[in-house]
């Protein structure tokens, strides 16, 4: 059967054309949103966590539109994208007395996933605050987390969705580009990692890169129904070095081509960066590897 688009990794026949414009036709009473999630559930295209995946089978739509494969229905309304028009985050006041001393001085820490809780502005109040980089709304599959001493704060992990397409890493695992679009779900993208400004204790940030990443897979399934089994970064060497990463095992894989995800120039524009990566079960490679 003729293949006419492929999009987010599922191939789009004739047939399934023919079955589109059968649905259309036949619920004329429905915006383009509802249409996404009726096609969703007759197609039970589906999220590892049961979600239907409504937002992309909208694009999905909108490209065979824009290549005349089917008509939809006029755009209802145009509601403000929440991910191009956001407030900032707002301040936070927090005991920023210095914290000293040893690990074992600092007594139990705590991880804490904040996504969805009363914490999360918190969380990205700090991050705004502290991180160079600021705060930036993750799209995808992401996770916060808060590491507590005692009642107070002392750092912030922030991760999510892998980048697609990343040489690098794709070519230390080796995947095809059928295995890639299958699999790149079970990777996950540490994008942010503070140690906020008051905890200065030696050898902090490679121990809570330790323990974040031996919970980060079943975090992960909780949230979303499935495992991850590799996690990655990119750390700006005109800033740092990487040095808790390499100390908590991660490994370098290459660097960036510093043209970033929406490049049209195919010319670098920003600073090169080196990509680590950390296994994080024995067997992930087979995993990643699995042919679907």
């Amino acid at each position: 059967m003729e293949t006419l688009l492929r999009y987010r990794g599922r191939a789009v026949t004739r047939d399934d054309v023919h079955q589109i414009r059968a649905l259309v036709a036949a619920h004329p009473e429905q915006s383009r949103r509802a249409l996404s999630e009726t096609l969703c559930n007759a197609w039970d295209w589906r999220q590892a966590n049961g979600a239907t995946r409504s937002m992309v089978c909208r694009g999905l739509m909108l490209a065979l539109w824009r290549a005349g494969h089917i008509e939809l229905p006029a755009v209802r309304r145009r509601p403000p994208n929440p991910l191009r028009v956001r407030a900032r985050p707002a301040p936070t006041v927090v005991d920023a007395t210095a914290m000293r001393g040893s690990l074992r001085e600092l007594g139990p820490l705590t991880f804490v996933q904040v996504r969805r809780t009363s914490a999360e502005s918190l969380f990205n109040g700090l991050m705004h605050a502290h991180h160079y980089l600021g705060y930036a709304q993750p799209v995808g599959e992401h996770l916060k987390f808060m590491v507590y001493a005692g009642l107070r704060p002392i750092a912030l992990f922030a991760w999510s969705s892998a980048p697609r397409h990343l040489g690098p890493r794709d070519r230390f695992l080796g995947w095809s580009p059928q295995v890639w679009r299958q699999n790149i779900a079970g990777i996950a993208y540490n994008t942010r990692f503070l140690i906020l400004p008051w905890a200065q204790v030696e050898h902090l940030a490679s121990h809570l890169l330790g323990r974040m990443t031996r919970m980060l897979s079943a975090q992960w399934h909780q949230m979303y129904g499935h495992p991850v089994y590799f996690a990655e970064t990119f750390i700006d060497r005109s800033r740092y070095r990487g040095t808790c990463y390499r100390a908590a095992n991660w490994r370098y894989l290459g660097q960036t081509q510093g043209r970033g995800k929406d490049d049209l120039t195919h010319r670098p524009n920003r600073t090169l960066k080196d990509i680590l990566g950390l296994p994080l079960c024995r067997d992930y490679r087979e995993r990643l590897l699995r042919a679907p």
